[in-house]
């Protein structure tokens, strides 16, 4: 018998108010149709446009850095192991980089949601001087207008070539492309939305029990009867990396608003300062409500896209369920904090329902990110044989 649905997910009301639905083709088993913007509708071509374009190093201070760079296809699209990325001259931010894989259904992009779509988020990396590192966008718009195979893509696009070609339709050419970088059909998929009884272990059968259940991680990690995108889309302050600026945060979070009063921009600040970083959604909203919240992000393909959290602070999922199992932190004797989200609580899990957990984890892994990662251990045949090795393989 099919489990109860869980969270109620407002994509259906903003696809009806602002978007249309893409109806080329047939979603993955366990997700809806990805939305479109009515101004930004999928073409072939446009996709092989944003492809080449988000593969671009050329579109970076000194050569080295494209999107892909920290959204590597061979990583799930993401720059895993490393904990935060790193931009041109190996400089870092304060983030670890959220996978592209399913980024099409987010109401909001970047931990923070300081975006409200593809499109918007696509510029903002160009110009972070610890990302691409440029100035303005004119190099990249020099390349895009004389480059001959990019001269011919965007006069067959959008009917454009020489100074008609702008920014926007690089931008609008990099989403179209990201809209395609979808995953369904997982192990939990197939077993949840196909009826196939076989497709998880009986530990990831098990483990999804606590998910719903005891582990109260369907709360914000939303399911439905009709698909699951692990996430309700909103912001939860967890605790992590709070203590970093707790103790000052009145000086902080007042000294932040002033600064953006006076045209500080968000998106370099909160990428070159760490403390400003952990203000979290505070920084957007100027809401204290939200310091420290950041966006829940989906599951899909957890396993293989170690680090976790926002500053990629845990490694393992093991290292995940245990903070979540102890309260929103790795040491019982930990304080916690006064912003904390309130459904953030000790879950009283025993070990075997802690890796029952993480094996549901494992089987939230597509078959596509399965194999490049190596991650056998995922069939439900090995996955209990060899379940204290379960490290992402990268």
């Amino acid at each position: 018998m099919k489990l109860k649905s869980y969270g109620i997910s407002l994509l259906a009301v903003a696809v009806a108010v602002s978007w249309a639905v893409a109806r080329e083709s047939s979603p993955p088993l366990g997700l809806p149709p990805v939305p479109v913007p009515v101004n930004n509708l999928q073409d072939n071509l446009k996709i092989q446009l944003g492809d080449k374009l988000f593969h671009d190093k050329r579109f970076s201070s000194d050569g080295t850095v494209s999107c892909a760079t920290c959204h590597a296809r061979a990583k799930a699209f993401t720059d895993s192991p490393l904990p935060v990325s790193e931009g041109v001259g190996k400089q870092k931010g304060t983030r670890n980089a959220p996978t592209v894989i399913n980024a099409a259904y987010n109401h909001s992009q970047f931990w923070d949601g300081r975006e409200p779509d593809l499109e918007s988020q696509s510029g903002q990396p160009l110009l972070n001087p610890v990302e691409h590192g440029l100035r303005d966008y004119t190099p990249i718009l020099n390349i895009v207008r004389t480059d001959p195979e990019y001269k011919k893509l965007f006069k067959q696009v959008f009917g454009k070539s020489g100074r008609e070609i702008t920014i926007e339709e690089v931008k609008k050419s990099i989403a179209s492309f990201e809209r395609t970088i979808i995953s369904g059909d997982s192990p939990f998929d197939r077993y949840y939305y196909g009826g196939d009884k076989k497709a998880m272990s009986e530990a990831a059968i098990r483990g999804l029990q606590v998910f719903v259940g005891q582990g109260r991680c369907v709360s914000c990690h939303t399911i439905t009867d009709t698909h699951a995108l692990f996430t309700d889309n909103r912001f939860h302050n967890l605790g992590i990396g709070f203590s970093l600026v707790d103790k000052d945060l009145k000086e902080m979070a007042s000294a932040f608003t002033d600064a953006r009063k006076k045209g500080t921009n968000v998106d370099i600040a909160v990428l070159t300062n760490k403390n400003t970083s952990e203000l979290g959604r505070f920084a957007i909203t100027g809401q204290w409500r939200d310091i420290g919240a950041f966006k829940t992000p989906g599951l899909r393909n957890v396993a293989v896209t170690a680090p976790y959290m926002h500053d990629g602070s845990l490694t393992t999922l093991d290292e995940v369920v245990e903070f979540y199992n102890l309260g929103g932190r790795l040491d019982e004797n930990e304080p916690i904090n006064n912003f904390q989200s309130g459904g953030i609580r000790p879950l009283n899990l025993s070990d075997e329902q802690k890796n029952d957990l993480v094996e549901f984890l494992q089987a939230l892994t597509s078959p596509e990110y399965k194999k490049q990662a190596g991650v056998s251990r995922l069939d439900p045949v090995t996955t209990t044989a060899i379940h204290a090795n379960r490290d992402p393989v990268l």
